[in-house]
């Protein structure tokens, strides 16, 4: 009888063939765990086997994946981009299996939301409740401007401002809009005065880093003053809001944290151009799973209290 063909990228190597799941499972569990012992309990193996399965696979993929030292391992870059696989992988055979088993309605495991740190005043405590209601449940709040990359499972949820994300395979709905607006503090009208009639000469501001800015207020301050006139720039949101709030320059606020401050004035109201377009991105995978759903749910029935001007069109 003849002998099965030998699988794909085992031809002449003279080496058993790999099985790749198994092996790259084992190597999830290794970075998760930071060792050979804590993976090989969680799996139930042998340490040597989880040893044998993370050589197999270094081997057939040409690549360290592992850095190994006297505390553990610690996962190489392209062990990290494995580490995200595996992970959204992992995650959506348990949703499988949730759903084959019946018990696809249980919200529970780890819900990974990332969002924009302006939002934080929002989201927390919203994710706050929603744990609160389901125990079973983790949740994690990333608060970045960076885009967390869906497709490898760093995030279940994303909160994004700006255009629309074009992903192909997320499913991306509007949200809200969040809505700013130029203000002074008192201490900088005390020194400087309220610019008349909107006219911005003379006067200093409140902005960002970098020049090429992405949000569309600080685009337009960085288009529309001289660079030397912004003389206090930061990343950070809440750096660059407590520098209005001390007067350090003419600067925007959101319109609910200017609402919680009646001393300041107004020097120019909200525009359209300056609205920062917020966003729900989730990824198809796993969008109709439960917690995903049931969070989903829980954010738009909580965000329609909160001082957020409607998606457009809405």
């Amino acid at each position: 009888m003849p002998s099965a063909p030998p699988r794909a990228g085992t031809e002449g190597t003279g080496t058993p063939p790999v099985d790749s799941w198994d092996d790259i499972r084992t190597a999830y569990h290794v970075a998760r765990a930071g060792t050979v012992s804590g993976a090989a309990e969680i799996l139930g193996v042998h340490h040597a086997t989880v040893i044998r399965h993370v050589d197999a696979l270094e081997a057939r993929l040409g690549t360290r994946l592992f850095q190994r030292h006297a505390r553990g391992y610690t996962p190489t870059e392209a062990g990290g981009d494995l580490l995200r696989i595996a992970q959204a992988t992992d995650e959506q055979f348990a949703e499988l299996a949730a759903r084959l088993s019946g018990g696809g309605d249980v919200i529970s495991g780890e819900l990974v939301i990332t969002s924009l740190p302006e939002l934080s005043r929002f989201i927390v405590p919203c994710l706050a409740r929603f744990g609160a209601a389901n125990p079973g449940l983790v949740t994690r709040l990333h608060l970045d401007t960076r885009l967390f990359r869906l497709e490898y499972g760093e995030a279940h949820v994303a909160i994004r401002a700006g255009a629309a994300p074009r992903e192909p395979d997320n499913v991306v709905r509007p949200f809200a809009r969040l809505r700013h607006a130029l203000f002074a503090a008192p201490a900088y009208v005390a020194a400087r005065g309220v610019p008349e009639a909107g006219a911005l000469d003379g006067h200093v501001f409140v902005g960002g880093e970098a020049e090429n800015e992405r949000v569309p207020f600080l685009r337009w301050l960085a288009e529309t003053v001289p660079r030397e006139t912004v003389v206090f720039r930061s990343p950070d949101v809440a750096a660059r809001q407590q520098a209005v709030l001390e007067g350090a320059g003419l600067g925007f606020l959101p319109l609910d944290v200017a609402a919680a401050h009646p001393e300041l004035t107004q020097v120019l109201p909200p525009r359209a151009d300056w609205d920062a377009p917020l966003w729900l991105v989730t990824h198809v995978d796993l969008h109709r799973s439960a917690k995903v759903q049931a969070f989903l749910e829980h954010l738009r029935t909580e965000a329609s209290d909160w001082p957020l001007a409607p998606a457009q069109g809405a």
